[in-house]
């Protein structure tokens, strides 16, 4: 625990110390709830739109920093051999992984803290269950963080980048964050439901609205990908 805990002080001072990389993180959320909200682009199926899109877009934020920004980050990390070095430290494999997903808590923390603000100026009638809602980010930030280091640990940095900004996209079309579910063709929900991104979207939109109540369909999601995707990641990291 003392290993994990130090590397991921570490990685929270270098994570700040990427400036661009906080504001993106920010930044395009923000953007994205704002646009959305005052625009009316996608059918969101609810009165107000800013209702919808509220907690879709803080899932976006746990994908973007957990999947995404955490996989490319490790990927050049790795291609520099920062991470050559770390191996030659008692510190293993899963215990990094962990750091770095604690590392990746402490962004989604700040996003939270901007993001629901905005929202609920935008109009937001924020209601439903935060314990509830914390759980599903806890189980998806396990499983994207796993994702991410799972390509970074096994791909090159250029294909890492690549590959996570591509898997974002399809993500971000399939998880119900901007666009319902329940719009896309039967086939394409049936995929969909199978993914972390509409899990968390359908579990954040229950535990937040008046009745909090979350499928079990999306626990089971978000528990077996936090189970594989962090154990996969563990098992076939190298350090360079």
């Amino acid at each position: 625990m003392r290993r994990v805990a130090a590397q991921a002080r570490a990685e929270v001072t270098m994570t700040l110390r990427r400036g661009e990389s906080v504001l993106l993180a920010l930044g395009i959320p923000v953007l994205l709830l704002v646009f959305f909200s005052l625009v009316d682009v996608v059918p969101t199926g609810t009165e107000d739109r800013v209702d919808f899109l509220a907690p879709g877009i803080l899932a976006l934020a746990v994908m973007s920093t957990a999947m995404v920004a955490l996989g490319i980050a490790t990927g050049f990390e790795r291609q520099y051999l920062v991470l050559k070095r770390l191996g030659s430290t008692p510190l293993r494999r899963g215990e990094l992984l962990a750091a770095k997903t604690l590392a990746v808590v402490a962004v989604e923390a700040v996003q939270v803290a901007v993001l629901v603000p905005v929202a609920l100026t935008l109009g937001w009638r924020a209601h439903g269950s935060a314990p509830l809602a914390l759980a599903a980010v806890a189980l998806a930030t396990v499983g994207f963080a796993g994702l991410g280091m799972l390509m970074a640990g096994t791909l090159r940095a250029e294909v890492t980048l690549a590959a996570a900004n591509g898997l974002y996209l399809v993500l971000l079309l399939l998880g119900g964050m901007v666009v319902p579910v329940t719009r896309l063709p039967g086939a394409l929900r049936a995929v969909a439901r199978a993914l972390p991104a509409a899990a968390l979207s359908d579990a954040l939109h229950g535990a937040l609205a008046a009745s909090a109540s979350v499928p079990g369909r999306s626990w089971a999601v978000l528990a077996a990908w936090a189970l594989a995707a962090p154990v996969a990641a563990a098992f076939t990291f190298r350090w360079e």
